[in-house]
């Protein structure tokens, strides 16, 4: 099930996964589990909206299976996307 909008202060999806596309200041990419660095102070992308956003950024759109409950600030999102990130990792 969709939701809206990003829970502020989560920033679960610039950490948990890996991300193997160039992201300005990032040219390799990211491992999982890394910070982004287009990800600011207050945990929001700095790329967000523009087109040098990583497609795969994206894509990713926030969701109730994803996020999990309203009040859980990222912890939930944290698992979930690094449990996708060990079931997709080239073996």
């Amino acid at each position: 099930m969709p939701i809206t909008a990003c829970r502020p202060r989560c920033a679960a999806c610039c950490i948990a996964p890996s991300i193997s596309s160039p992201i300005p200041g990032m040219p390799q990419g990211k491992p999982a589990g890394a910070r982004c660095v287009q990800l600011d102070n207050a945990a929001r992308c700095r790329l967000f909206g523009r087109p040098e956003r990583p497609a795969v950024c994206r894509q990713l759109q926030p969701s109730a299976e994803m996020c999990g409950p309203g009040d859980d600030r990222g912890a939930h999102a944290m698992r979930y996307l690094a449990r996708l990130e060990t079931l997709t990792a080239p073996r």
